[in-house]
């Protein structure tokens, strides 16, 4: 991490998304619920599919990656926030604010990339069936899931060392409940427009090109299916694709309508709430779409219980 910024040492405060009044402790303990559930849900997910040898496919080992992401994901900003409001200090320090942007885009950008590279391996399994064990092998979802992690890493590392390399001599009150670079860009003294575009471009080819991977493939897909036969074969290929793509959209939405949009366009409620989407809700939803609308796993569920 860069240590070049005269800031180096110093805090920022963070704003508490709690801001409600008598609420407050109401949402602190929905927030710390749904944390819970969503860790639960992920660890359920990626201990059947580990020990269910007929989940041992590679649609199933793309949404253990998944899952696994999504724990780190929800981890990075949600303990924190809880803990700031038990302790009522919003402070974090220059060095946590580094690490913790620096993580979150990482498992952002990874899990954007891995998305995608789910939608082909349903696109190749229902269009392509019979070359689907040629085109889906083992090597090919390792060298998936590398990619997508060391897309991802150095991504994030790039953006993080420019941003926290520049100067920050302007308020220290992060508008946002944690440190990301959208909400960062305000804090800095210095015309940030060109780096901005940067930022745009990382959007459009990290978020953008993979969503538009998505919905071309599904495309496909759905026109493949419709001329199926088999009214069970649809319904299989409809409930598996329709789910990945439910999270798919609301994920890639609204982390493009935060990392798409100039500083000067944010507002700190509207922020507030998109990240929440995409920090809190979608971690929570993934395990429980993926496992609820497929009987494969509930079916491994069953046999786990007995």
């Amino acid at each position: 991490m860069g240590t070049g910024n005269q800031s180096l040492g110093t805090e920022f405060t963070l704003l508490d998304l709690f801001q409600h009044g008598r609420m407050n402790t109401l949402l602190f303990v929905v927030i710390a619920i749904l944390f819970l559930v969503a860790l639960m849900g992920n660890i359920i997910l990626v201990h059947l599919i580990r020990v269910d040898t007929r989940l041992h496919t590679p649609m199933y080992f793309l949404l253990c990656q998944l899952s696994a992401i999504d724990m780190m994901y929800i981890s990075t900003t949600v303990p924190k926030m809880e803990t700031n409001f038990l302790s009522n200090s919003k402070a974090i320090s220059f060095l946590g604010c580094e690490v913790q942007t620096f993580v979150f885009l990482t498992l952002g950008a990874t899990e954007a990339l891995l998305l995608g590279f789910m939608s082909y391996d349903r696109y190749v399994a229902i269009c392509h069936p019979l070359r689907y064990p040629v085109l889906m092998t083992k090597k090919t979802c390792w060298l998936m899931v590398m990619c997508a992690w060391s897309s991802g890493s150095v991504n994030a590392l790039v953006h993080t060392l420019y941003v926290f390399q520049l100067p920050f001599c302007r308020s220290r009150l992060i508008k946002h409940f944690f440190c990301e670079v959208p909400s960062l860009m305000p804090l800095v003294c210095q015309d940030t427009s060109q780096y901005e575009y940067t930022v745009l471009l990382s959007g459009l080819i990290i978020l953008l090109l993979p969503f538009m991977a998505i919905l071309a493939s599904y495309a496909r897909v759905l026109t493949v299916v419709f001329q199926m036969s088999s009214g069970v074969g649809q319904m299989k290929a409809v409930s598996t694709c329709s789910s990945h793509l439910v999270v798919a959209s609301l994920f890639y939405t609204t982390t493009l309508s935060t990392y798409t949009r100039p500083h000067y366009l944010h507002s700190p409620d509207q922020d507030n709430i998109l990240a929440v989407f995409y920090t809190i809700v979608t971690p929570l939803l993934n395990p429980f779409i993926y496992s609820l609308r497929n009987k494969e796993v509930l079916g491994a569920m069953k046999r786990l219980l007995g």
